[in-house]
């Protein structure tokens, strides 16, 4: 699973409310009124909303967030891994994102002095059969024109990694870690330096054209989008981009988009070195993938704390935000499991289910993934840790939507509105470079 999840506790964010802000910034427009809101305030769309706001300084915006806090799901759940770029088919916009988002992301955290470790990463083939996969996986980095790989020996493995066992590996020394949270709350405090506001607990449930100003004025009809939250408040704006994750396709819905693609989540359980056997894990270790099926393994990531988290595994998740596996909305499941689309994906890939769900309730089925790669991790090295839950999209047929996918609806709030309804993994690598891709769209489409 290359979704960027994992758990960040540092970074606690205390934003500016939404009020007499946008005067201070000389920029007059009536209080509660915007040129552009971004819904969502993960990674993603804070990255959005801070390249929109740098390029249009003359322009009013705002982000609603529903948590008290920003980047709390995907952007606060992830790997923290910087990916290069390798997996990725040549030519693609993922590949291409991913290449030039890692660049900006260390450029990006040079400028902000926001630590991160160039710690590589090997992936290793562990059987014969493997090998052909692994130089093909070299072939498809270099055309992605990720830099610095090679393909190295089991003897240069070991000079790397001293406990790691492999007959051949792929070294991709410019891969990462970082805390993707402290990256996002950076990019917060850019959009609000230029005059940006933040709204947390603001959970959207309406979105609608009006035909009639808040305030009775012509000028109010400036701002003809009211986006209503769960508590009946309400903002209104000229423009609208939703960036809502997990939320995508309900968001979507609302404005009179298309069903599909639907958001069916999919959790990811790690578990964890303890810390007295840390020392067996330098940089990050992922095994071969299989391109039957749709995730990468289990793999080995250190962390930027010192820890070192083990997977991650890859089974449906029963609540969108639910972190731990008893976690269950009775909306979420039943949304899931009445997608046609999702049985398909089940049944395509039947076998290697069973084996995840069989995977995150035993421990030793995990440890003999694991210890094909480092043999030296036994049971009483490990235990569990953090969960994330990814926002997988899929069509009607049951496939993986790997690509963006944009959208606007139907009717007067279709010329207004675009939803980025699926930010494919790694979007917190990319987030810079996808950031600068939204804006563009945006600027086409609303015509800035």
């Amino acid at each position: 699973m290359e979704s960027e999840e994992g758990c960040c506790e540092e970074g606690r964010y205390h934003p500016t409310l939404q009020g007499d802000d946008n005067a201070a910034a000389g920029k007059a427009a009536p209080s509660g009124t915007f040129d552009i809101a971004v819904i969502g305030g993960g990674i993603v769309g804070l990255a959005s909303a801070r390249e929109l706001s740098l390029r249009h300084p003359s322009l009013v915006f705002a982000v609603l967030e529903k948590e008290k806090e920003l980047a709390l799901h995907q952007s606060g759940h992830n790997s923290g891994v910087i990916h290069s770029g390798i997996y990725y088919k040549p030519g693609s916009l993922k590949a291409k994102l991913c290449v030039e988002g890692a660049i900006l992301c260390y450029e990006y955290c040079d400028q902000k002095g926001i630590p991160y470790k160039q710690c590589g990463k090997l992936i290793v083939a562990v059987e014969h059969e493997e090998i052909p996969r692994l130089k093909a996986l070299y072939e498809r980095g270099i055309q992605n024109n990720v830099r610095g790989l090679k393909l190295i020996t089991s003897k240069e493995i070991q000079a790397k990694e001293p406990y790691c066992r492999g007959l051949m590996a792929l070294d991709s020394p410019y891969t990462g870690i970082v805390n993707y949270r402290q990256v996002a709350l950076a990019y917060a405090e850019d959009f609000q330096a230029a005059g940006g506001t933040v709204l947390t607990e603001f959970e959207v449930e309406e979105m609608e054209m009006t035909k009639e100003s808040a305030d009775g004025s012509k000028e109010g009809m400036k701002y003809p989008i009211v986006v209503r939250n769960s508590k009946g408040k309400e903002v209104r704006c000229r423009h609208l981009v939703s960036c809502a994750g997990l939320y995508s396709d309900r968001l979507s819905q609302i404005s009179g988009c298309h069903p599909e693609p639907r958001i069916v989540p999919f959790r990811g359980d790690y578990l964890v070195l303890k810390p007295e056997k840390c020392y067996l894990v330098r940089g990050n270790i992922y095994p071969v993938p299989d391109p039957r099926f749709p995730f990468l393994g289990i793999h080995f990531t250190p962390r930027m704390d010192g820890s070192v988290w083990l997977g991650p595994n890859a089974v449906l998740a029963f609540k969108r935000e639910g972190y731990k596996f008893y976690d269950f909305s009775i909306q979420d499941f039943m949304d899931a499991t009445a997608y046609s689309g999702l049985w398909k994906l089940v049944l395509k890939n039947f076998s290697y289910g069973m084996g995840e769900m069989y995977r995150a309730c035993f421990l030793n089925a995990q440890l003999k993934q694991l210890q094909k790669i480092i043999p030296e991790v036994t049971i009483n090295d490990i235990q569990r840790g953090p969960a994330g839950v990814r926002a997988q999209a899929l069509d009607n047929d049951g496939n993986l939507i790997d690509d963006f996918v944009f959208d606007s609806g139907t009717g007067d709030i279709a010329a207004r509105i675009l939803h980025v309804r699926n930010a494919p993994s790694p979007a917190a690598t990319s987030s810079l470079a996808i950031a600068k891709m939204i804006a563009n769209e945006v600027e086409q489409r609303f015509e800035l």
